[in-house]
């Protein structure tokens, strides 16, 4: 079959798609979801096809190639391709077998990957292996396989130390962005820490949008390496390298109904951190009341499963149980949380609640240079109390941002949404709860972290005494509109409990 290439200048997020016009579905007995191999001179891509009964998309004898496909391909436009029909893949038996209950060996689970990684899973298909997973657990092996599946589908940071470490949060707590600030004193250790990190998915910011007040975070691996060399480390968007890309992926379907396979979210986290040649690894577990994970047996039936995968794959893996019942800091949003770093940088202690952020702080810094033999078990914490309050941690992080072609700011010069809305107390009291969700939330309708002004800070924390008329909390916002919106909704929810 002989077609000519018309482009669809839509991106699918790396699906490869081609659209056929139902007259030549049905002349070549072609369906919806059928794949087929698409040829142009040496190169060639099997797509799934989508089908249109509008001539303005493609008409009768076009086939229209999605962004994606079109590039792949190395097309032009208005070319002459040949087409023909292809079978399913055979990671789609792979997949029927996951959901049926089935263990799926190595090179079962490398065929799974590899096809999502090529674009060659549809984002149905992809939600049935996650079904699969989240419905029969994965097994040891399987994770194993699953994590080495995801690393050896993408590109590789290659660096020649004997010691590379990194850290990861499984998140769910608001405003938990450790991550400036540990790297920032195991980097003037002299430990090379070539940190990754995702922007929001459910929080007010991620940690990318955070660094992002600052400096540029998307980098390709090899400008990634030239920093880490300067410098020792590192905090750049994952989401725009190609390290472990399969994850992405999985991710973006698994988020519209929050599933999380246990071992999906294992081999993602411990596949990024080999990408990166990580040797040495800090898990950090929030647990508590509408946190990720709200049991501690949970926690630790995952701790164990995060050191035994670990070690299958050569990494050195610490598990860090932290509390998780409450947000993290003061500041919930990219600004607001960029002032928090820099203040605990700077060693500007505001409260006993940045006081507690700044110690999980260096309760992290600390185990993981003890984790790399730097000092004796025991002693990392003050090792790394010294070098946060030498002002190294400090003048380190500048020397990061740097490279990264920004500069750090006065925190008392960012600015903070034009129109805010204070939160008071309805009663006399004590704090018994605040939630994470509901918090998070707030700040996103106010605009986080797509606006970096817009977020929320905190006035009180779990066990905070407080008087009828007292303040709870401020939302921040460039729109009159959103802060109404979130008045109404907090009013509809609550999300602090006063006792």
């Amino acid at each position: 079959m002989e077609f000519k290439i018309k482009k669809i200048n839509v991106r699918t997020g790396g699906i490869l798609i081609a659209l056929m016009h139902v007259r030549d579905a049905d002349l070549y007995d072609i369906y919806s979801m059928d794949r087929v191999k698409i040829k142009k001179g040496k190169k060639n891509i099997v797509v799934t096809v989508d089908i249109t009964t509008s001539s303005k998309l493609v008409k009768p004898g076009e086939i229209g190639l999605f962004h994606e496909s079109f590039s792949i391909l190395g097309a032009k436009g208005n070319e002459k391709v040949e087409v023909e029909i292809t079978k399913k893949p055979s990671s789609i038996h792979f997949i029927k077998k996951k959901l049926s209950g089935g263990r799926l060996n190595e090179k079962e689970m490398y065929s799974i990957i590899k096809d999502i990684t090529e674009g060659v899973l549809s984002d149905i298909e992809i939600t049935y292996f996650v079904s699969g997973c989240y419905i029969h657990e994965l097994s040891l092996k399987e994770t194993v396989a699953l994590t080495k599946a995801m690393i050896n589908n993408g590109e590789i940071l290659k660096l020649k130390k004997k010691v590379v470490v990194d850290k990861h949060c499984i998140g769910g707590v608001a405003g938990n962005r450790t991550t400036p600030i540990v790297v920032s004193i195991l980097a003037a250790a002299g430990i090379t820490i070539p940190k990754t990190s995702s922007r929001s998915i459910t929080s007010a910011a991620g940690t990318a949008d955070t660094v992002e007040v600052f400096c540029k975070v998307s980098f390709s691996i090899k400008k990634m390496k030239q920093i880490v060399n300067k410098t020792n480390g590192c905090f750049v968007w994952g989401g725009g390298l190609n390290l472990a890309p399969s994850d992405d992926k999985i991710i973006k379907v698994e988020h519209p109904v929050s599933l999380d396979p246990v071992g999906q979210l294992i081999a993602s986290i411990l596949a990024k951190k080999r990408s990166v040649s990580a040797t040495h690894v800090l898990i950090d577990i929030p647990v508590g009341r509408d946190a990720k994970i709200e049991k501690m047996k949970n926690a630790l039936r995952l701790k164990k499963k995060f050191k035994e995968v670990g070690k299958a794959i050569g990494l050195k893996v610490k598990v860090y149980i932290t509390d998780g019942s409450q947000p993290i800091g003061n500041g919930i949003g990219p600004i607001l949380e960029a002032r928090e770093v820099i203040n605990i940088l700077k060693n500007k202690s505001k409260d006993r609640y940045h006081d507690m952020f700044r110690r999980k702080c260096l309760h992290i810094a600390g185990d993981l240079i003890e984790l790399t033999g730097k000092t004796k078990k025991g002693k990392g914490y003050m090792y790394a109390k010294n070098i946060l309050e030498s002002g190294k941690a400090y003048t380190k992080f500048k020397e990061i941002v740097k490279a990264q072609e920004g500069k750090v700011r006065d925190p008392d010069n960012m600015r903070l949404g034009r129109f805010r809305y204070h939160f008071y107390a309805p009663k006399d009291g004590k704090v018994t709860f605040i939630s994470n969700r509901t918090i998070n939330r707030l700040a996103k309708i106010a605009g986080a972290p797509h606006d970096k002004e817009a977020g929320l800070y905190l006035h009180v924390h779990k066990n905070s005494k407080v008087k009828k008329g007292d303040k709870l909390f401020c939302l921040y916002s460039d729109s009159k509109q959103r802060l109404e919106f979130a008045r109404k909704e907090y009013k509809s929810w609550g999300g602090i409990e006063i006792k």
